[in-house]
């Protein structure tokens, strides 16, 4: 389970003193914990798959508006905890996997236009939401 691997990556990270590793584990963990609570159960691994995309999410966000502050620091501190997070996440799919799952769900939903593109992403992200990107998708 991905979050018993987020745990003992975290100890070991402790144990080998890898302080900003330490740290970044430490906020997804809690971000868990937020998430478990406000599920009022046990977290899935596709529902930690989603906590770790908001980290990375968030920290991309950082790195972009700390770029344009010039504070590259922060940015690259950002960077390296994205870095860090993305290691959780399965491997994305390549893109001639990605433009066979869109034709079948093309031809699944009868999609005709670019008015049915919401259907078609509702199917794919509904089938393989870890181990695909919407703003790719969406492209």
């Amino acid at each position: 389970m991905l979050l018993d691997r987020l745990t003992e990556d975290m100890k070991t990270a402790m144990k080998a003193r890898d302080g900003l590793k330490t740290q970044v584990l430490r906020m997804v963990l809690s971000d868990c914990k937020y998430a478990k609570v406000e599920k009022r159960g046990e977290l899935t691994d596709d529902e930690v798959i989603q906590v770790v995309k908001r980290a990375i999410k968030s920290r991309e966000d950082s790195e972009t508006q700390f770029r344009q502050a010039n504070r590259s620091d922060l940015a690259d501190k950002e960077a390296a905890e994205i870095v860090i997070v993305r290691a959780y996440l399965p491997d994305p799919l390549s893109p001639k996997e990605l433009e066979a799952l869109v034709d079948q769900a093309i031809e699944e939903t009868g999609a005709a236009s670019v008015r049915d593109m919401g259907k078609v992403m509702k199917v794919v992200l509904a089938a393989h939401a870890a181990r695909v990107d919407g703003k790719i998708l969406q492209g």
